[in-house]
Order: C-alpha cells, then sequence, then structure tokens
C-alpha cells in the first residue's frame, strides 16, 4: 500500500466535540501545542465538575450541544476539520433512547453537513464494539458486521459505524476510531468510569493498596485478566496526525497494540508511588460476571499500514508520567 502523505496546515477553524471531557480536552491541549487555536469547542458546559479540563486552553467559541448543529449548518463554509468526540459514553446506562439521541442521530447531522461542505471529520468509534471478542480485535471493514456489543453504548458506537459505511455520500476524508482502555490526566471528573490507573492511585492514597477482580476462569490466575491500555497522549497524537495527512478514509483501531495484565497496572502505579505492590483480590460481582472481558488487544497493522509510525508509551512510561506529572500534582494536561 504506497499511500503519498500530504501535510494540511491548518487555516480555518477546527472543531471539536466533547472538548470538556477526558479525550476532547487532551485533543484541544494537543491543538494547542500545535500552535492551532482558532477552535470551536462543543459540550454540555453546564457540567462545572470539566471546567479545569479546558479553561487553561485557548479557544476561539464555545457553544453548547444543543446549540452546535443549527450553528455547524450556517457556519459550515468557515470549518476545515471536525473532531467528534462527543459521546454518551456511560456504559452501565441502558436507557436506549439516549443513545440514539445523542450518539446515533446527533453524529449522523454532523456526517451530513460534513459530507455536504467537505468538510473532514475524524470521530470515536469503541472498543465495545467488538463485545466479547469473538471474531478478534481487527478492524478489517469485511469482519465489521460480524460484531455483537455486549451494551448499549458499544451498540450504539457499532452502528454508526455500520451506517457510515453504507453511505453512498461521504465527507472528503473520515475516520472513526475504535478506542481501546484509555487511561492519563482530565479524567477526574469521570467517578466509576475513570480509568483503573486513576482508581488504583486513590486506592494506594487511602489504604494502601488495590483491589483487583479475582479470576472466575480456570485459564486465568488471579489479576491476570488483560486489557490494552492506552495513554492519552499517544491517543490524541494519532487524532492528529490523521487530520493533518488524511492518509485513507476508513474504521482504525486504536489501543497500544499490547495486552497487560491488571496486576502489571497496578504495580505500575505502586512502582510510580515508590511503593511495593500490595494487591487484595475480590470477585466480580455476579450482574457483570457473565460479560466480563478477559482480554483485549488491539491489531495496530492497519494504523502502521497508512504510515503512522510513532512508537507507542510502554504500559510504565504511560503510568509513569501520568502519576507523577499529573495525579500526584492534581495537575491538568
Amino acid at each position: 500500500l504506497n499511500i503519498v502523505l500530504t501535510k494540511n496546515n491548518f487555516n480555518n477553524m477546527i472543531v471539536l466535540t466533547g472538548a470538556a471531557g477526558f479525550i476532547g480536552s487532551c485533543m484541544l491541549r494537543k491543538l494547542n501545542i500545535e500552535k492551532i487555536t482558532d477552535i470551536v469547542i462543543v459540550d454540555d458546559f453546564s457540567k462545572t465538575e470539566k471546567i479545569n479540563n479546558y479553561m487553561h486552553s485557548t479557544f476561539s467559541l464555545k457553544i453548547e450541544r444543543t446549540d452546535f448543529i443549527s450553528w455547524f449548518k450556517e457556519n459550515a463554509d468557515q470549518v476545515e476539520g471536525v473532531y467528534h468526540l462527543g459521546a454518551r459514553t456511560d456504559t452501565t446506562e441502558f436507557d436506549w433512547d439516549i443513545f440514539v439521541k445523542l450518539n446515533l442521530e446527533y453524529t449522523k447531522n454532523i456526517w451530513r453537513i460534513c459530507t455536504e461542505y467537505n468538510i473532514p471529520m475524524v470521530y470515536a468509534s469503541s472498543a465495545a464494539t467488538y463485545g466479547e471478542g469473538e471474531n478478534g480485535y481487527i478492524d478489517d471493514l469485511n469482519l465489521i458486521d460480524q460484531l455483537k456489543p455486549l451494551n448499549p453504548y458499544g451498540r450504539s458506537k457499532h452502528e454508526f459505524d455500520l451506517w457510515a459505511l453504507s453511505q453512498n455520500e461521504k465527507p472528503p476524508f473520515w475516520a472513526g476510531l475504535k478506542f481501546f482502555n484509555v487511561y492519563g490526566p482530565n479524567e477526574y471528573h469521570k467517578g466509576r468510569m475513570a480509568s483503573v490507573v486513576f482508581h488504583s492511585f486513590n486506592q494506594i492514597i487511602t489504604t494502601n493498596k488495590v483491589k483487583l477482580f479475582r479470576s472466575h476462569r480456570e485459564e486465568y490466575k488471579d489479576g491476570q485478566q488483560m486489557r490494552d491500555f492506552v495513554y492519552v497522549k499517544d491517543v490524541v497524537d494519532v487524532l492528529f496526525y490523521l487530520m493533518t495527512y488524511k492518509p485513507q478514509s476508513s474504521i482504525y483501531n486504536l489501543g497500544s497494540g499490547k495486552a497487560r495484565s491488571f496486576y502489571d497496572l497496578a504495580s505500575a502505579t505502586f512502582f510510580a508511588m515508590g511503593k511495593g505492590p500490595n494487591i487484595e483480590y475480590i470477585d466480580i460481582p455476579i450482574d457483570i460476571r457473565d460479560k466480563y472481558q478477559y482480554f483485549t488487544e488491539a491489531s495496530m497493522n492497519k494504523l502502521k499500514s497508512i504510515g503512522y509510525n510513532r512508537a507507542f508509551y510502554s504500559l510504565e512510561d504511560g503510568v509513569k508520567d501520568y502519576v507523577q506529572n499529573y495525579l500526584i500534582k492534581q495537575m491538568y494536561f
């Protein structure tokens, strides 16, 4: 696959939805680091616990999520690219109508406007679309209709991916990113949905130990369940690359490409705090035990095939940076 990459220097405004959230606010910071400040940020800004995520970054306009679609229709000719990272991401939410409204229909509206005005669009899909991973974690478009998400959130992301692929008219460049287990700064507001690194750090501060789920399958030892943990700084680097070079429209995995155990992650957190591991195992709650994933690992060959060759943080280096430069100091990216 020979792809000629043409770098794009942004001259007009970039739209960033979900800009007050975890990944969105880190993307805002990344754009600022790249000297891009003409940014329209979109979110539900009534949630005051997210203010610190974006208040130290530079942007040109702030628009409430409910007002954005009408604004976009009127001002699309000024927009150079859209990062659509805003979504209802709560995997414990089971009201399908909420997901249809916020994740499906809202994203379709943005897609249609981007298509009409020839605006590149990069959007957040999710590794939750893979369900139990019975078909592997390969971002092959020929396999996508075989996927069986386990919850309404994953289903909403999967249904949009299928819808996007079925469209005859598309934006000039588009990419959907299946985020795996993202961790890093600016997730203070996420509560129970925050990463295991965040929860481990706080457990160590308060109890000097970390509780991990016991294994309920013989082939896995306690704490050896594995996930593809990916540092948010790597995530925003990939997002920036795609919009800058617009290599090939498709749906891509975005993980580290290497599964690591929860034990490794907890140990790395202790180590970053200058402590030895002290881990206690507890049963997986009955209500999620049959839906619990024991292994996820992103196949990253497709992203590499379009020219992305930047090295990802190792789990140890990512956790160290997050703990020592952000969590301990209570700092934001």
